[in-house]
């Protein structure tokens, strides 16, 4: 059987074509405007990269490089940039720009493919804040933009939006993202059933493996010896006196630690470990020196690490920094999800029979029991000043940069 032919916008790394790839599908063209990317796509396939804006990029010569005609893709895949709907920002200030931000325009440049090249399917990524309950715009905008599509063209497409949990597929990293899924033929689709659950699920669910652990993709993985990897800043020596799976709640008044800070006063990923017997927590794309998910080691997770906790194949290799590795995998959509999703698109709306059954980027369950944690460690003699009583965050959009930008709109 011919490979199936992916056209993919805003590729990233390839976190959702290295999945797609897995699945049986070919990648016949990739857009990607960041340099890193590109060199990172380069460096591992030989796939037609084009690093250029999508609003410089008409869709005939997207088809060409591709070298698919008008409705010959069997699915178009990609996640537009996610900062305009981000859940970080509409918690800082109860609020986002969303369609307002000019770089919701990504938005606008997949839809426009969508409409030009007309694909067998579609796969569109984004994260949780796409479709907040009244905050729904893109969602909306999608749908809008369906419709459209199907009354100039006589196709069928529709939406199925749903909301994901990769853990649940079998990636050892708990990650939400929204789902938008559709057939040019109106197929709906279904989604796949979850294959993993977490420790209170399997208590009383069908039976299901529980979900994948850091231990289970990282232990096999040699300690580095990498400066890279230390913690640095104000903070690094805090990071050992927290156990590991916890965040710096663990010194609040609720926490049993220190109380160093006002419950919910700092951002989640503030001083975040994972922990060996559990999913890790969301890599994040542009952390600070104080920004997890950390190692259990209280260090910082090497680029091979990170690789892992996003199923992305062992043959792959992220070019760049540290840092430069973080951005292009925290904005990636792991692979394993990936490959189950291209595996159900081909099975339920490409009409593919003969599909082979076993998921290439499983992660089997170590063999190797983890070792205990490690105790924290008393907090260094310097933040103790930091003691005292300190008010929790007062709920979102109520923090001090709301109420600071509420103050300037009224002066």
């Amino acid at each position: 059987m011919s490979k199936l032919t992916a056209i993919s916008l805003f590729t990233g790394a390839g976190g959702l074509d290295f999945g797609f790839e897995a699945a049986g599908f070919r990648t016949a063209a990739a857009l990607e405007i960041d340099e890193r990317c590109c060199a990172t796509l380069r460096h591992n396939r030989d796939w037609p990269v084009i690093q250029r804006d999508i609003a410089a990029v008409p869709t005939h010569e997207l088809l060409e490089i591709a070298g698919l005609g008008i409705g010959e893709a069997d699915v178009l895949i990609g996640g537009p940039p996610c900062q305009p709907f981000s859940k970080s920002g509409f918690w800082a200030t109860g609020d986002a720009k969303r369609l307002d931000d000019p770089r919701a325009n990504t938005l606008e440049g997949y839809l426009r493919v969508l409409a030009e090249a007309r694909p067998k399917t579609f796969l569109l990524e984004n994260v949780e804040g796409l479709g907040f309950r009244g905050k729904d715009e893109g969602l909306q905008l999608v749908h809008s933009r369906l419709a459209a599509i199907n009354a100039a063209n006589g196709t069928q497409y529709r939406a199925t939006i749903v909301t994901l949990n990769a853990a649940d597929y079998g990636v050892p990293q708990l990650r939400k993202r929204i789902f938008v899924i559709g057939a040019r033929d109106g197929t709906p689709f279904n989604v796949p059933v979850a294959t993993h659950a977490s420790d209170a699920e399997v208590d009383w669910a069908e039976p299901r493996p529980r979900h994948v652990t850091a231990w289970d993709a990282l232990h096999d993985l040699a300690e580095p010896n990498d400066p890279e990897v230390a913690v640095t800043g104000k903070w690094a020596e805090l990071l050992p006196t927290i156990p590991e799976g916890r965040n710096y709640l663990w010194h609040t008044d609720r926490g049993g630690g220190e109380p160093l800070f006002g419950w919910r006063r700092r951002y989640w990923s503030f001083l975040l470990k994972i922990a060996k017997a559990q999913p890790a927590w969301t890599i994040q794309a542009q952390p600070g020196p104080a920004t997890g998910p950390f190692h259990w080691n209280n260090r910082r997770l090497t680029i091979r690490e990170m690789a892992r906790l996003q199923t992305f194949p062992d043959d792959i290799e992220i070019l760049g920094s540290i840092a430069d590795a973080q951005r292009q995998l925290g904005n990636a959509v792991p692979s394993l999800l990936g490959e189950v999703l291209a595996r159900t698109i081909a099975w339920q709306l490409v009409g593919v029979r003969d599909w082979p059954p076993p998921i290439k980027l499983a992660i089997a369950p170590a063999e190797i029991a983890p070792p205990p944690p490690l105790a924290p460690s008393p907090v260094p003699t310097k933040f103790l000043s930091l003691r005292g009583r300190h008010e929790a965050h007062p709920g979102t959009g109520k923090g001090h940069r709301a109420a600071a930008r509420a103050l300037a709109v009224n002066e």
